[in-house]
């Protein structure tokens, strides 16, 4: 009988063949995937050098609940690239209306609503990113039980958001492993950071790293109702926006819901939104979309003082996209299905957001238990936002009563202020100077140095000062 060790040498081959041909199964795309891969987009005019995809995932069989994505790989070797979500707020917005068609995606809407043009800006130039509609009832996600849309909120969002999440990785198998990011804004400011906890609760669990969850950043979040109203009154008062009455009373509804504020504190609020008058209270400074003067001709006069159409702030993007995603071909394009297509596709679902059951008053609870694991996390905030104004953020911050690491200082692009930054122990602040709600959309150009410091885990850049000699 031959001894044991002689055996060794067959057993290490097969071991070795059997992992590998593992590794090369779990890299090959699925069916699914190839079928959920996008060709030209209607209104495509340009070659791109990635690859992206678009479809439903299926969260709850017995529902028939079904959430959809968009998932566009990084325009520079996207194997090496970390995954990135990104999910818009509401609750009720699409993340393809705001994320990808305004403000971090590649393909952008023309005015016509039918062309798109490239946005130099994407952030899939650094990283693969995953747009989600979330949850079922939002843009094209859907649920064949029709209490579903009645009945959405936190919990079940974040629920379904961790399985959405596993089971896009079974269908994308090469992405099992990597890096993972998680981002939004506005309301997101719940989403993101509870599904991060579900997903650390998930790995605990399961005692595996199913998910491999780096870090998340979140701007213009909604994060603690009684800072964040507090921020808002007083954003208000100090830019001249409202009386001294107004801000009296507003400060009366500090500890009001969001979701579901008092009656009385509705009729503050119509008071306070009669003194702003018609503005943009999402970009106080910048134009609001408006009937009497056409979108083109808006554009054109905002083209002709900032440059290029890429770089050109548009204040009617909602209704481009509008348009766009409504056109039967482009929603056969992004595999849309015809029996669970909305009626009408919209950007949000009043339906949705006026049947929100439950919403915390704050997660910092959540900031607090996420923070010492050693998770990369940032919060930036656009400081011309009246929705969620910088104040609110920094309030929130406060509250954490976290040390400082590096105190605040202006950051730099290409030699201008891009805005200020405090770093922490465990969570950088960054305030994006000129940017309105949808930082991304208002200054897409800084919006992008931030995600390149954030996924280095890099500081913002400091003002190089030059010697001469």
């Amino acid at each position: 009988m031959a001894q044991p060790w002689l055996w060794w040498p067959y057993v290490h081959s097969f071991v070795l063949a059997f992992s590998i041909t593992l590794a090369v199964v779990n890299a090959n795309p699925s069916s699914q995937q190839l079928h959920d891969k996008v060709g030209t987009l209607p209104g495509q005019n340009f070659n791109i050098n990635f690859a992206h995809y678009s479809g439903y995932v299926t969260v709850n069989e017995k529902a028939g609940r079904a959430l959809f994505y968009w998932f566009i790989e990084s325009d520079q070797q996207p194997h090496t690239k970390p995954l990135l979500l990104w999910f818009n707020g509401g609750p009720g917005c699409s993340s393809i209306a705001y994320g990808e068609a305004e403000e971090i995606g590649p393909f952008h809407i023309k005015p016509d609503g039918k062309t798109l043009y490239l946005n130099p800006y994407s952030w899939n130039r650094v990283a693969n990113i995953l747009f989600v509609d979330s949850p079922a009832g939002v843009g094209f996600s859907y649920s064949n039980t029709s209490s579903d849309i009645l009945n959405n909120g936190d919990k079940n969002t974040a629920k379904d958001s961790l399985v959405f999440l596993l089971k896009w990785f079974e269908r994308f198998p090469q992405y099992k492993g990597r890096d993972v990011f998680i981002s939004g804004e506005s309301y997101a400011g719940h989403y993101v950071p509870q599904l991060s906890q579900a997903i650390v609760k998930y790995n605990l669990k399961t005692e595996e790293n199913a998910i491999n969850l780096k870090g998340y950043l979140v701007g213009n979040a909604l994060t603690d109702d009684f800072h964040d109203h507090l921020g808002i009154a007083q954003f208000m008062w100090s830019s001249g926006l409202i009386s001294d009455q107004t801000y009296k009373l507003l400060n009366l509804c500090t500890h009001q819901s969001f979701v579901h504020p008092s009656d009385s504190c509705k009729k503050i609020e119509e008071i306070a939104n009669n003194e702003l008058g018609n503005i943009d209270q999402y970009s106080i400074f910048t134009p609001s979309c408006t009937a009497n003067v056409s979108q083109s001709n808006q554009l054109r006069r905002r083209k002709r003082r900032i440059g290029k159409l890429s770089e050109a702030y548009d204040p009617c993007t909602e209704k481009h996209s509008t348009v766009y995603f409504n056109l039967p071909e482009v929603q056969k394009a992004l595999h849309v299905d015809p029996a669970h297509k909305p009626a009408k596709w919209e950007t949000c679902s009043d339906v949705i957001n006026n049947n929100w059951k439950d919403s915390p008053s704050t997660v910092l609870d959540i900031y607090q238990e996420l923070i010492p694991l050693g998770l990369r996390i940032w919060m930036f905030s656009g400081d011309t936002d009246a929705v969620i104004p910088t104040a609110s953020t920094r309030y929130s911050i406060d509250a954490l009563k976290l040390p400082t690491v590096r105190p605040w200082r202006p950051w730099y692009d290409n030699g201008e202020v891009g805005g200020w930054t405090q770093e922490y122990t465990g969570l950088t602040f960054v305030a994006v100077r000129g940017a309105g709600h949808e930082v991304p959309l208002h200054k897409p150009k800084l919006a992008l140095s931030l995600i390149k410091a954030f996924l280095a885990g890099n500081s913002l850049p400091a003002l190089e000062l030059v010697r001469a000699y």
